[in-house]
């Protein structure tokens, strides 16, 4: 992201808040023309910084979904296929690396705690984690 300009992030920014927002609002809100923001969001797409786009959903539609944050400790030099297995489960929205005590950070939704006890039971038993603990996402505030 070094290669960014202030307009660039401010693009950026806006299509964070809205991905399907039309190119004549954004150009409005950043002050340029359409042609601008259709080239910068050309360039972003075209060199990776933008990767895709997503759908967010109302927290009342996802209601029923059991989600939960894990962090995992790694031991050995398999990190790579660790990440590879774990983005193989459906069930793992993201993987996050952190800093401190943990080494990974892995977003879970599940539709049961039964399910819930067989990820968590999956992602043990994969080479190469040494430990973890996860706690069950309530209310989000």
């Amino acid at each position: 992201m070094d290669d960014l300009d202030a307009l660039d992030r401010q693009l950026i920014g806006l299509l964070r808040g809205d991905g399907r927002a039309p190119i004549s609002r954004l150009a409005e809100e950043l002050g340029v023309s359409r042609g601008t923001v259709q080239n910068r969001l050309d360039r972003l797409l075209g060199d990776g910084v933008i990767a895709g786009f997503t759908v967010r959903l109302r927290q009342d539609v996802d209601a029923d979904v059991i989600r939960a944050m894990m962090v995992v400790r790694l031991v050995g030099q398999s990190t790579t296929t660790i990440l590879h297995q774990l983005r193989g489960l459906p069930e793992v929205r993201a993987v996050h690396t952190t800093n401190g005590a943990w080494d990974l950070m892995v977003e879970i939704a599940v539709e049961s705690l039964p399910d819930l006890d067989r990820v968590l039971s999956a992602i043990r038993s994969i080479h190469g984690i040494e430990n973890s603990e996860t706690s069950i996402l309530l209310t989000s505030v």
